[in-house]
């Protein structure tokens, strides 16, 4: 087999790379605060709604204590669960001593996807300017499940959904389950 049938570019083959996306998935949103319940989550409400307009479903919906710990486990508690396919955290991503997400969810990476941090951070310049080095919004696959880890602000919540998450996550998912198979 050439390199060719291994790593499809544009044109004809851009069908096959696509044939193992998943159209619906189900999802977990995360939302990784010390202060905030679900009645008080706009980010969390702004990630849910834009995955529900995506033709997605949101399956668990929950406020993490921001801790090392507790955020670690419930990111991996998605990844075994077997109905969650992609997470989205948002929160804990800044450079406070209390900005645990980014560790916490690191060590659980299979693989990380480094381009996800890099566009969101090209896309946030446009609103936030050179503010964008304060975020270390990052990604990457945990157990086949791609993990999504957003700051806490509406906006970059939006942002990161709607720009990125939305149009990728079915990809991306398809692509990590036949890794992890």
């Amino acid at each position: 087999m050439s390199d060719h049938d291994h790593h499809h570019g544009e044109g004809d083959h851009d069908h096959d790379h696509h044939h193992h996306d998943i159209d619906a998935l189900e999802a977990a949103v995360l939302t990784i605060s010390s202060t905030r319940d679900v009645d008080d989550d706009p980010a969390g409400d702004a990630i849910a709604e834009l995955l529900r307009e995506g033709g997605h479903s949101v399956s668990v919906r929950r406020v993490v204590d921001d801790d090392f710990d507790a955020i670690q486990t419930a990111v991996s508690r998605m990844a075994d669960r077997g109905d969650v396919d992609v997470t989205v955290t948002t929160g804990g991503t800044g450079v406070t001593p209390d900005d645990r997400t980014v560790e916490a969810t690191a060590q659980l990476f299979g693989k990380t996807l480094p381009g996800f941090g890099e566009l969101f951070r090209r896309l946030s310049y446009d609103e936030i300017g050179t503010k964008v080095v304060g975020t270390r919004a990052t990604a990457g696959v945990v157990d086949g499940m791609p993990t999504f880890c957003l700051p806490g602000s509406e906006n970059a919540a939006r942002l990161g959904t709607a720009e990125i998450i939305v149009p990728e996550a079915p990809h991306l998912t398809g692509l990590a389950r036949r890794d992890a198979e």
